[in-house]
């Protein structure tokens, strides 16, 4: 029987800052994951300083070996509309691959771990948790994305369905020969809205690899949109290679639509397990790496105690940090055509592309790095 404190369910960003912060406070903490890392996830790749600066992470140091590409600006607009490149003269994020960004992060925290291992059983037990009839735990965290087996066995997701993502990407490395096809500059991400704004695609390069995707809100006829915007990149004269036809799906919730299930007695989640995702561009790194840290001050406090009034402060704490969810969505308030026509103009600008779309949106600058 393998015993622990607290047992982390998922490997990712969320889950391993959890767990480094938790060894460095002394407390004995498992992380298990059913995969085995390295391993794919889909994801745009990219993360601000902010997030380095949180990790205490060089980019510098990381980049030995790795992918990290500095990016200075974006061109964003709609899909086949004006196309607006917003320039800031500075480093504001950096492209990684999230292979290996999420191994990195998991060697660094210094935690044992059980990989290739599903969560195939959850049972209480007299002290907390028996979890496979092999590991017994005080307090399980729920690091596992949107189909975290905590997550479904906490909250489940029949009420939040209508703010959930569903997106398509391919991440893959384009051959030598073929890099003056790709009229993509490494620094400059390009992002494009659907002309319903109901989701948006990417494209990004990051030295020799390339990663192509578009998520949608309620993502209906999601493979044909995808297909669309890939035609799109074609047609416009941004690739001239060859897309591979297998592009990778998942999912994710937004952090919209009513306050998320958090935790409970011996129970708490952490990141896309949580549905922490921003809302206006999807982005999960952060509030993964937010709330792990997060979730991680609180356990400690607690001294062993993990019932759900000793684990509150968590919920009062990313209420805090990433506020109460709207009910409505965005500007629920005005009707589909006026926002699609309003929307529309102002993306052709470059102070709503910059101001709203980057600042805001995708790169919060208006938000420090997270101290806690």
């Amino acid at each position: 029987m393998d015993r622990c404190d607290v047992l982390i369910v998922g490997g990712g960003p969320a889950g391993s800052t959890c767990a480094g912060k938790l060894r460095q406070a002394g407390v004995d903490v498992l992380v298990i994951d059913k995969q085995v890392f390295p391993r794919d996830k889909t994801c745009a790749g990219w993360v601000t300083p902010p997030v380095l600066e949180e990790l205490a992470l060089d980019p510098t140091e990381y980049a030995n070996g790795r992918v990290c590409q500095p990016i200075t600006g974006f061109r964003t607009g709609t899909i086949g509309g004006k196309e607006v490149e917003t320039s800031y003269e500075r480093v504001i994020s950096y492209g990684i691959r999230r292979c290996e960004f999420d191994h990195y992060l998991l060697e660094c925290c210094g935690a044992r771990t059980r990989l290739g291992e599903a969560v195939k059983t959850i049972e209480r037990s007299s002290d907390g948790w028996l979890i496979n009839d092999q590991i017994e735990t005080k307090l399980l965290v729920g690091a596992g994305g949107h189909f975290c087996p905590i997550a479904r066995s906490l909250s489940g997701r029949k009420n939040r369905q209508a703010w959930t993502v569903g997106a398509q990407e391919i991440e893959f490395e384009v051959p030598a020969n073929q890099l003056d096809k790709v009229h993509v500059d490494p620094k400059v991400p390009q992002l494009f809205f659907c002309a319903d704004l109901k989701g948006y695609g990417w494209c990004f390069r990051k030295g020799n690899f390339l990663n192509i995707g578009l998520g949608r809100v309620r993502p209906e006829q999601l493979s044909r949109h995808v297909a669309e915007f890939c035609e799109f990149l074609r047609s416009s004269g941004k690739l001239d290679v060859e897309i591979p036809a297998r592009m990778h799906g998942h999912a994710y919730q937004l952090y919209e639509g009513r306050p998320p299930e958090l935790l409970d007695d011996g129970v708490l989640l952490i990141g896309d397990a949580a549905g922490l995702a921003y809302p206006q561009s999807g982005e999960g790194i952060r509030p993964a790496v937010e709330s792990g840290l997060m979730a991680a001050a609180v356990i400690a406090n607690a001294n062993g105690n993990y019932r759900r009034d000793s684990l509150l402060p968590y919920r009062d704490q990313i209420t805090a940090r990433f506020g109460t969810p709207r009910t409505s969505g965005a500007a629920g308030w005005l009707p589909a055509g006026w926002l699609q026509a309003l929307a529309g103009r102002l993306l052709k600008t470059e102070w709503f592309n910059r101001s709203v779309v980057l600042d805001k949106w995708f790169l919060h600058a208006d938000t420090d790095a997270l101290v806690v």
